[in-house]
């Protein structure tokens, strides 16, 4: 079976640009031999140094090779991959070898745990004396944090914003690393970011005046979190530092299975610790779901996430106010390209859109805008303007990109909205999605 594939969309798979163009070059039917394609992978023999097998699964492009590589995946790979997207017709459908069928039936009972752990009722906090001692311990410092972060947010206020450029980063994260100290490691990223902000841009004491107003308002929610209602208790236990195991998800969350597309995945690093971002839009359900991922240095991440395509799935949402975040449970289907963001909205529809979520969870940073027939339009700072002439500022920075494919005319826009810019994350015309990250096409 033939995996539709785009060599965009295998670029976007390579750990860095080097492992691209190593992959790009073995994408030849040179160095392959017992090339072959089932309706659960496809798979071959590289000539290298040795050889080597390689297989890939076609429901979420997971690769396996038997190369030394640290980087997933590795050259051959993506050579093989690149030759899927080029040459589909070179993979014979036949019966899996021994060594892929061995691959694919421990990536089975792997799921399947996975799927046991999810579904298990997890362990309250307070069925064991030990547990809720630990709990009332951690409740208890968080609480000495919070007391001690809002006399220090009523200090600095009283002192005026007007000071803060010149005192630089060292108050911000003296306090930063109080917090941790307290347990509340939320609360202490919150604060780094909001002094990360200090000095930046014509309006920044605005912002952060804002930013200071909406962190002294969940440290006073954090005080009464027994009284709210629980699903906000849950936003403010989330954002203050409290984690969920998977069960735990799937247990106190919504469960949602549906056709969801892509609408954009980002990755960023910073060398030690690689993060995914990635918004999917549900089509029946109409929900946006936010699937964060980790790896650290050259491993991979766990989901292939690729922007432009749809695939169908269960996805569980953490529990919350008005839950966006969400894990990727279990793949129904294998993710196919060339497709749209459904449910496209105007500006004003978008931001109303925003403003109900606000008034659920009023500590929401960002949300996508799923933005139909806007145009670019540069400037001093770059707008999107729809066709009602309402408009939205563009972070900082150029959009040639954007301007290209657009040319001035309407395009499907997904994009992070924080309240003040549009971070714009991927571009849709003509069947093709662009990714304005990476600038990559599929």
């Amino acid at each position: 079976m033939a995996v539709k594939l785009s060599a965009a969309e295998v670029t976007a798979l390579a750990p860095d640009a080097a492992a691209a163009a190593a992959g790009r070059k073995l994408g030849k039917p040179a160095p392959w031999k017992n090339l072959g394609a089932s309706e659960r992978a496809f798979w071959g023999e590289c000539q290298g140094s040795a050889v080597y097998q390689t297989q890939v699964s076609a429901l979420d492009l997971v690769a396996k090779c038997t190369c030394p590589s640290r980087k997933f995946p590795c050259k051959h790979a993506l050579g093989l991959l690149f030759l899927m997207a080029e040459s589909p017709g070179g993979f014979a459908t036949s019966a899996e070898p021994e060594w892929v069928q061995g691959w694919l039936s421990k990536r089975d009972v792997a799921q399947q745990k996975k799927q046991a752990r999810a579904e298990q009722t997890p362990q309250k906090l307070g069925n064991t004396e030990a547990q809720a001692k630990r709990a009332g311990k951690r409740h208890a410092n968080v609480l000495a944090g919070v007391e001690q972060l809002e006399v220090w947010l009523a200090d600095l206020l009283r002192r005026g914003l007007g000071r803060l450029p010149s005192e630089g980063s060292a108050p911000w994260e003296e306090q930063a690393r109080r917090l941790v100290d307290a347990q509340a490691p939320g609360l202490a990223a919150r604060l780094r970011s909001i002094g990360g902000r200090v000095g930046i841009g014509e309006e920044w004491a605005q912002r952060v005046l804002g930013d200071l107003g909406r962190l002294a308002l969940l440290a006073h929610a954090y005080r009464r979190v027994d009284a709210l209602p629980p699903p906000l208790a849950h936003d403010v236990k989330r954002l203050v530092g409290y984690t969920l195991e998977q069960s735990e998800v799937v247990a106190h969350g919504d469960v949602v299975e549906d056709e969801w597309t892509v609408a954009s995945s980002v990755i960023e690093d910073d060398e030690r610790l690689r993060s995914q971002r990635s918004w999917l839009v549900g089509k029946a359900s109409r929900r946006k779901a936010l699937v964060l991922q980790f790896a650290a240095g050259p491993a991979r991440f766990a989901e292939v996430l690729l922007t432009g395509t749809a695939l169908r799935a269960k996805l569980a949402f953490w529990p919350g106010a008005a839950p966006e975040r969400a894990l990727l449970l279990e793949r129904v289907s294998a993710a196919e390209p060339g497709h749209v963001p459904p449910h496209g909205s105007s500006i004003a529809a978008a931001l109303d859109g925003y403003a109900d979520v606000l008034a659920l969870d009023p500590f929401r940073d960002r949300t996508l805008f799923v933005l139909e027939g806007v145009a670019a339009v540069p400037g001093e700072v770059w707008h999107l303007v729809d066709g009602a002439g309402q408009a939205l500022p563009l972070r900082a920075r150029e959009y040639d990109v954007l301007w290209a494919l657009s040319g001035g005319h309407p395009l499907l826009v997904a994009a992070e909205w924080d309240g003040f810019v549009l971070e714009p994350l991927a571009a849709f015309s003509a069947g093709r999605s662009v990714s304005l990250t990476l600038g990559a096409a599929a």
